[in-house]
């Protein structure tokens, strides 16, 4: 939604193209030098950073919309998406403090009735989504004031029960890793073996062997060595390897142990 004529529509009649009650809500990773973010929105009419997500509309499932609302996001597609956990606790939308309904009237004139579809109950369903920063292309919308990545270790305080939905993200995904080759979304196409390996302690939160895990990875054949080397000078120049797409796919698909 990018115009005030669509906004307007949304608040007025949203309920006949989206589901009322369901909504998705995105913790959007990205990986770059060695650490790991989180993208964040801010709202223009609410005063607290929140993840990214949106009501499902009422032609597509849920595998549909979460793609749709990182898509969005980012300007990226294909990424990897894993339902988490899902969002129910009676009085999760509410946050005092956190509407200002004054800017609200102001920015899109428009009232919500106390009747209104939005003020329903919402269930979420949660997903997260892993991305390399330097591709993404964060797009606030018609009713957002900014999009920004920030370190897992130094978020803001967040809105409505987005700091719960951060934490299940971080431990699904961490958990997700030891069955799920995740990580090609957050390197560049060719990489060292040292890189990968600094991405999966980033986002595993431990230590892994320099020699085992690099030879795991070959051994389960997702990595392919290149005819190519980083030029860093002296004689250490590291070998460039890539994702091997086939036997990546399948693993996604059907689960491996990796770490």
């Amino acid at each position: 939604m990018e115009t005030l004529q669509q906004i307007q529509h949304f608040f007025n009649k949203g309920y006949i193209d989206y589901r009322p009650g369901l909504s998705i809500d995105c913790a959007i990773f990205g990986y770059h030098d060695g650490e790991l973010k989180l993208l964040l929105c801010k709202n223009k009419v609410i005063t607290k950073w929140c993840l990214p997500g949106g009501f499902v509309k009422r032609a597509e499932n849920l595998d549909e919309a979460a793609a749709r609302v990182t898509a969005e996001r980012t300007g990226l597609g294909n990424l990897f998406l894993k339902q988490f956990k899902t969002f129910g606790n009676p009085g999760r939308n509410s946050s005092p403090g956190i509407f200002d309904e004054d800017k609200f009237n102001e920015l899109l004139g428009v009232k919500i009735e106390a009747d209104s579809w939005l003020l329903a109950e919402t269930v979420s369903v949660g997903f997260y989504a892993i991305t390399d920063i330097v591709n993404a292309q964060p797009k606030p919308d018609f009713v957002s004031s900014e999009s920004a990545w920030f370190s897992i270790d130094s978020l803001p305080e967040l809105g409505f029960d987005h700091g719960e939905m951060v934490k299940a993200a971080i431990s699904s995904m961490r958990i997700d890793l030891y069955h799920f080759p995740i990580g090609k979304n957050l390197l560049q196409p060719k990489f060292t073996l040292k890189e990968i390996k600094l991405l999966y302690e980033v986002l595993s939160g431990k230590k892994l062997n320099a020699t085992n895990f690099p030879n795991k990875l070959l051994a389960l054949g997702l990595l392919t060595k290149l005819n190519e080397k980083r030029s860093i000078g002296g004689h250490r120049s590291p070998t460039y390897y890539e994702f091997n797409h086939t036997p990546y796919q399948k693993a996604l698909e059907e689960g491996l142990v990796l770490v």
